[in-house]
């Protein structure tokens, strides 16, 4: 090989994340006959989040890229907490993102009598036993990472009373707790899932898909190797939380003599401002401090949906954070550019007015409408152009004029000249304020006729341009404008405090009237513009034909950095 063809290869290798160089190396080996064959194994307890979505990116693209197959396989092994709307959200939030698996639905319930087997035979070989010590006393028996464990008292049981017993939790002839079957591995490991893990317990709870007919549900730890090596899995693909259950994964498939499945991991992705727990994002939901599951201010894909993210900005995010062995922190504002910089290229623009001014052009004629032609993207001229309605009275925004302006202020003043975006240059003539309030209730202008945008000789230069929406044909709309849902980067991360400290009060602000053009009236649920000077809005599902509803997706800058000083 040349110097030349080392370099590049050389190259190559490091520009490939860690898991890929284990695949490529198993590749080279002809491990499998060089398959690569992964799984996204969700628990159907709750709402996918960010973290989710950068497994579900991983796992999908992984396979994509090495011309193999991913699987989705429901970890639906703890009925107390698992619902069919989970489950059916889950695949909806895979779609959405752009992945998919073909004829690949799996269920871990779908291995009952499989996993069930596979205990029998852990207990045929002497290698699992039953056990009658309430969940205190086994807690207590495991002692510290520091104090080897002490063996229960059930330990030696009979291969023959084992299998009795087992088959009697499973028939129903032992109340609830009141029996587990554990591994017989090390009670004096270092590593305190070795330390004969529970394997069973007796749960008479409806599973949301096999009813009542189990009362015993196998234990995370394994079902889920167990499950993989069914499947053929060749790469198990984990979040850094597990690398401590590797070994216990690794034990049970070598002494079942099953399929080799490997668990790899990798650094789940925490995001500053925002919290993945399922469990306290479910507290967050039952105690009203969100709307829903999918509340746009939730870090759930179904909240990020409905806010107006992008999935292809959500993939993109996912790839620029990488794939890291240690955990670390991600900031929020990489997710925000990557939505701006999709949204930019693909939003159409429109015009809209939250906190409305009326304008009235006194020269202009009673009664007369133009309409001015105005390009949807100027990032694509492929979306072409629209007509927006012009008359005598316009709305624009409140903060766009100022009774006295400073020198540098280059909005609409009184004797100052301004342009309106497609359409024409005013010049602010006076203004009148409401006696009961005093503040401005109303700008009167006058227009220059041969100023009218694309066709203006009037030789007047206005430093100044602003949106509006014409009085006469506005919609009215209530717009939410979304921010982060903690005030804190890592608002779970304080030992004296608790994470709801941290709730952000102003994370949402509605504007109830607020005035937005007429095209917006075909606007669909999570159809997403630039209101032109505002920022990224999306279509909320509550829209209505009398009253549409929009959401502020993400301002047009940082301006939250800005606002804390960084």
């Amino acid at each position: 090989m040349s110097d030349l063809n080392r370099k590049e290869e050389a190259k190559e290798k490091e520009s490939l994340n860690f898991i890929e160089q284990i695949i490529e190396e198993d590749i080279r080996n002809g491990k499998h006959g060089g398959r690569v064959h992964t799984r996204f194994p969700p628990e159907p307890n709750g709402y996918l989040h960010i973290g989710h979505a950068k497994a579900i990116c991983l796992n999908f693209e992984i396979a994509q890229k090495y011309g193999g197959k991913t699987n989705l396989r429901f970890d639906d092994t703890n009925p107390t907490t698992e619902e069919t709307e989970y489950v059916e959200n889950i695949k909806r939030d895979i779609r959405w993102l752009g992945f998919d698996w073909d004829d690949r639905e799996y269920y871990a319930s779908d291995y009952f009598e499989q996993l069930y087997e596979f205990a029998v035979k852990l207990i045929s070989k002497g290698l699992a036993y039953v056990d009658d010590s309430t969940p205190g006393e086994i807690a207590e028996m495991k002692g510290t990472p520091t104090v080897p464990g002490k063996e229960s008292p059930y330990r030696n049981r009979s291969i023959e009373e084992n299998l009795s017993l087992f088959r009697g939790m499973r028939a129903g002839d032992f109340p609830d707790g009141s029996k587990v079957l554990r591994a017989k591995v090390d009670m004096a490991s270092s590593n305190m899932h070795m330390r004969d893990p529970i394997m069973y317990r007796i749960k008479r709870d409806h599973h949301h898909r096999t009813g009542d007919e189990w009362i015993i549900y196998p234990m995370y730890d394994f079902a889920h190797g167990q499950s993989d090596s069914i499947e053929k899995i060749t790469h198990s693909l984990c979040s850094l939380e597990f690398i401590h259950h590797r070994p216990l994964y690794d034990w049970f498939i070598e002494k079942l003599e099953i399929f080799p499945s490997r668990q790899i991991e990798f650094a789940r992705m925490n995001v500053s401002y925002m919290i993945t727990s399922k469990r306290r994002l479910l507290k967050l939901v039952k105690e009203g401090y969100v709307s829903g599951w999918d509340d746009p201010r939730m870090p759930t894909i179904s909240g990020m949906r409905r806010r107006g993210f992008p999935p292809a900005a959500i993939r993109t995010f996912c790839d620029k954070a990488g794939i890291a062995k240690r955990d670390n922190l991600i900031e929020i504002s990489l997710l925000e550019f990557c939505v701006r910089d999709e949204l930019n290229r693909t939003a159409p623009r429109v015009m809209a007015v939250l906190n409305p001014l009326k304008v009235v052009i006194t020269n202009y004629p009673e009664g007369k409408v133009e309409h001015m032609e105005v390009e949807n993207n100027p990032e694509d001229e492929s979306m072409g152009t629209r007509t927006m309605p012009f008359s005598r009275e316009l709305y624009i925004e409140r903060e766009d004029f100022m009774e006295d302006p400073p020198k540098k202020y280059f909005r609409m003043g009184p004797g100052r000249d301004v342009r309106l975006k497609a359409g024409y240059i005013l010049r602010c003539e006076g203004f009148e304020k409401d006696p009961a309030t005093g503040e401005v209730a109303e700008v009167r202008c006058t227009y220059y006729p041969d100023s009218k945008s694309g066709e203006d000789t009037s030789g007047i230069k206005a430093k100044g341009t602003l949106h509006w929406v014409s009085v006469a044909h506005a919609l009215e709309a209530e717009v939410r404008l979304y921010d982060r849902l903690f005030a804190d980067p890592q608002p779970d991360n304080h030992e004296d405090k608790d994470y709801l400290e941290f709730f952000n009060e102003d994370s949402l602000q509605v504007v109830e009237k607020a005035y937005i053009e007429p095209s917006l009236a075909q606007a669909k649920p999570g159809d997403t513009f630039q209101f032109l000077r505002l920022g990224y809005f999306s279509a909320d599902p509550d829209s209505t034909e009398q009253k549409p509803v929009f959401n502020r997706t993400v301002t047009l800058k940082d301006t939250w950095a800005k606002m804390q000083g960084r």
